[in-house]
């Protein structure tokens, strides 16, 4: 009976896919594949979430004579647990250096957003990097996204944040709740570039509270539905200086209340054009993040026709729970990317900057300083990454640890960025050595996607149902 080959060929697209680019830029005796994305680490090699199975190139050794047991588990890095990862990170750390750090301080100080940037990384196959390829999207996975976000906020988290609002918050979104006609028509579009997207959750008076928000929407007899209301902190929600619109939103709005009395929501995408869909105000003056715009959005009498309504009415909770643990382990992942750009720094000066004839990295204080500095580092790398490989995305399940890792992930930056300032004096205080503009970006970090207060009452509550967690 002849031998089931060790690598029959994949049956998802993306595997496929990578088998195509590993075998074809890295030849192996037998054509069997490396590694690939999107799989997690067996001891018989790599298996993707759909089953398919590509034989590890790592050596085995016998522990009892019967149990073979991987001698190379000490190389995997957690942050890079592939090659398609490890070679998406290399790639996105050229283009930061080349084409995002160059900008970041120029548009920070003239708090504009970088669109002709920003549609750039669409030729970069980055934007819709977790949509399926079939969409235009780049078919990776959770750590894909972290990965992103961390390079990208090494030079610049105010453009980060207008990527995780589009990248995320809509075009994620779309892809694992929208149906097939609107994914089909929307996703290529936000995929390349031409379209930029946001979500809108929050108002003027609602933010963590979201069950009170005010904007409603009621359906016509003819099946459209009238969306009346304004929602506020909306990033990407203005795209240029001249107030124009977002081109497509992901909408969250009361349709009605339950047998219990709470508000029940429904999800809507708004399309630039709608009758009523405007820029009520763009928001300047922001403490940090001013790379990104912040807009105020109205919504009067906007006609929506019944074939943007995302699930069936009511359905929103469902939408917003799978995609906030993408969110937040997004923004962690951006603090992660904070720390290690104020960590560099603070590192190279304590050694440049002299003081009483010695460097300043043989004093205690700035040991401290970059001692905590880098433990806190480590911890949150291995937090954001762990917390990675977990998330499924087209599911939720793991809110304990995605408001864990972004609980203390940002706060870790924002504190690492606090003592890069307390190392470098007054030349951490200025602009030209970055740390003032990534401590002033840190802060909503702390905020943005659920607030740390939050996070913690979630934590809380998650543990009362699941005290196992603890032991596991």
């Amino acid at each position: 009976m002849p031998k089931k080959p060790l690598n029959p060929r994949p049956r998802c697209n993306l595997c496929q896919r990578i088998m195509y680019r590993i075998e074809s830029r890295l030849p192996v005796p037998g054509g069997e594949a490396k590694s690939m994305a999107s799989a997690t680490r067996r001891s018989v090699g790599w298996i993707c979430a759909n089953g398919c199975t590509i034989k590890s190139d790592l050596a085995h050794t016998e522990t009892d004579g019967n149990t073979p047991t991987s001698v190379g588990w000490r190389e995997l890095d957690i942050a890079n647990p592939t090659e398609e990862h490890a070679m998406l990170r290399e790639m996105l750390r050229d283009f930061v250096a080349a084409e995002v750090e160059p900008q970041a301080l120029e548009h920070d100080r003239d708090e504009r957003f970088n669109t002709g940037l920003f549609r750039s990384l669409g030729n970069q196959g980055l934007l819709g990097i977790s949509v399926p390829d079939e969409y235009g999207g780049g078919g990776m996975d959770a750590t894909a996204v972290a990965i992103i976000n961390e390079e990208m906020s090494y030079s610049d988290p105010g453009f980060c944040l207008a990527y995780l609002a589009h990248d995320q918050l809509m075009a994620n979104n779309l892809a694992q709740n929208g149906n097939e006609e609107q994914k089909l028509r929307i996703l290529p579009r936000l995929c390349s570039g031409e379209w930029i997207g946001c979500m809108a959750m929050s108002e003027s008076g609602y933010g963590t509270d979201v069950l009170g928000m005010q904007t409603s929407a009621e359906q016509r007899d003819d099946g459209n539905w009238v969306i009346n209301g304004r929602k506020m902190w909306i990033t990407n929600g203005s795209i240029d200086e001249d107030g124009t619109p977002a081109d497509v939103v992901w909408l969250y709005a009361r349709t009605g209340t339950d047998d219990k009395g709470r508000a029940e929501l429904t999800t809507f995408i708004v399309e630039n054009g709608m009758v009523g869909y405007s820029v009520g105000q763009k928001i300047y003056d922001k403490l940090g993040m001013r790379a990104s715009n912040t807009a105020e959005l109205v919504f009067d009498d906007c006609i929506v026709p019944a074939e943007n309504v995302v699930g069936q009415p009511g359905e929103s909770m469902i939408h917003m729970m799978r995609n906030l643990e993408l969110e937040r382990l997004g923004l962690a992942a951006m603090g992660l990317g904070i720390s290690r750009r104020c960590l560099t720094a603070m590192n190279r000066y304590a050694s440049d900057r002299e003081a009483f004839g010695r460097q300043i990295r043989e004093f205690g204080q700035i040991q401290r300083h970059i001692g905590e500095s880098w433990a806190e580092y480590r911890a949150m790398r291995a937090y954001v990454y762990d917390t990675a490989r977990q998330i499924d995305l087209s599911e939720a399940g793991n809110r304990l640890d995605s408001d864990g890792v972004k609980l203390y992930g940002t706060t870790a930056a924002k504190n690492i960025a606090d003592r890069a300032i307390q190392v470098m004096g007054g030349y951490g205080y200025v602009g030209e050595y970055v740390v003032e503009r990534l401590w002033r970006d840190a802060k909503l970090l702390e905020i943005g996607g659920g607030t740390l207060e939050g996070h913690q009452k979630n934590i809380t509550r998650d543990l009362a149902d699941d005290s196992d967690a603890i032991q596991r």
